[in-house]
């Protein structure tokens, strides 16, 4: 990863975590109370951007700064369908598509390492959980058509690679505690070991 792009991630993080630290939830969300894991599980997340799609939104946090927009209240409340829906821009369905079978891939290849995680389909949502659909449809109603646009271009250059982003996303996630690849991350779990 580029030191500018670095930089952009730091900037990107410095104000997401501004934003939810102050999301109301009743009681302190678990979460909240662990801003380091937010951060590394971010920073897995934004490393797979393009610098135009980082640049981007950083732009929107900006923006939603200035206009006093949370846009992490925002993601959450609409997650759990308290407001109607914030962008309906079609990129999103087309983003959501590549992600979904990218996602789909993980369960089939790394079943342990997923069950850790969302349940995949927005229909095994309940009180208790939100699936990796639902979670991610909101996060990208907060987004601008223009961050849409370049990370739509940044999953289909991917695609076109036959990479899925995803892996690289739990790549980089398991690289920061330490193991060496995913499929490593599959195998301790296999033999009952935690990281």
């Amino acid at each position: 990863m580029s030191d500018e792009n670095r930089d952009l991630i730091d900037k990107i993080l410095e104000k997401e975590l501004q934003m939810f630290l102050t999301v109301p939830t009743i009681g302190r969300a678990i979460c909240q109370e662990h801003p380091e894991e937010f951060r590394r599980h971010r920073r897995s997340q934004f490393s797979v951007w393009s610098r135009k799609t980082l640049k981007s939104y950083l732009n929107d946090l900006e923006c939603a700064e200035k206009d006093g927009k949370n846009l992490m209240t925002l993601k959450y409340a609409r997650m759990g369908n308290q407001i109607p829906c914030l962008n309906d821009d079609p990129v999103i369905d087309r983003i959501l598509e590549i992600q979904y079978a990218w996602q789909q891939e993980m369960f089939q290849k790394y079943p342990r390492l997923m069950a850790r995680g969302r349940v995949l389909d927005s229909r095994d949502d309940d009180e208790g959980r939100t699936s990796f659909e639902t979670y991610l449809r909101g996060e990208l109603e907060t987004y601008s058509s223009t961050t849409l646009g370049s990370l739509y271009q940044d999953m289909e250059n991917a695609r076109q690679n036959s990479i899925n982003l995803n892996e690289k996303v739990y790549e980089a996630l398991v690289k920061s505690f330490g193991l060496p690849s995913v499929e490593a991350a599959e195998q301790a779990l296999d033999k009952k070991s935690s990281f």
